[in-house]
């Protein structure tokens, strides 16, 4: 299990192993305020903030910088996080986009490709999503994520925060 593949890439998004020397270039993304108004941590453009982010993107072993397949240029970040082996299970998460990104294919782009690697190994897929976050809401929906629940859900080196957990299961999943 790979939780950093070197070959995720399509027309819309290509996705990098996240490594420390590319705190730069993501944090030109992260620091718009209103890429972060409907997360758990409205603060994390704050270069304090999102240093504390990006240093669990890279202990979490499976984030990825993720830019604009024709360009080049960082347009965001995900990761993959919280393999369960017992439930065959992964999570996807910590996703935000630039702006400019918004309301265009990347993010179901991303999706698929990550959807598409984590099914090579696990049976579910999991996401963890802001309770005010309505917008990550719709698009997970809009992909075949069904709601499972709600719980406190603590990020790293953050307060624990209100999400609603979504799951998309390998038996059912038809592709993006």
């Amino acid at each position: 299990m790979n939780l950093q593949p070197t070959n995720l890439s399509n027309e819309w998004v290509t996705l990098h192993p996240l490594q420390p020397s590319d705190f730069e270039r993501l944090y030109a993304v992260a620091s718009d305020p209103l890429v972060w108004e409907q997360h758990p941590n409205k603060l994390r453009y704050q270069r304090e903030v999102f240093e504390n982010f990006f240093a669990g993107a890279i202990e979490s072993g499976g984030a990825f910088l993720m830019t604009n397949t024709e360009t080049g240029e960082p347009i965001g970040s995900s990761r993959f996080c919280n393999y369960k082996a017992a439930g065959n299970s992964i999570e996807i998460g910590y996703t935000f986009y630039a702006r400019a990104c918004w309301g265009k294919p990347f993010n179901r782009s991303a999706k698929a490709l990550m959807i598409g690697h984590a099914f090579t190994f696990a049976d579910t897929v999991i996401f963890h999503i802001g309770s005010e976050n309505i917008r990550s809401q719709k698009a997970i929906e809009k992909i075949g994520a069904v709601k499972t629940g709600e719980e406190e859900h603590s990020y790293f080196g953050e307060r624990p925060a209100l999400n609603f957990n979504y799951e998309i299961k390998k038996a059912n999943f038809t592709g993006l």
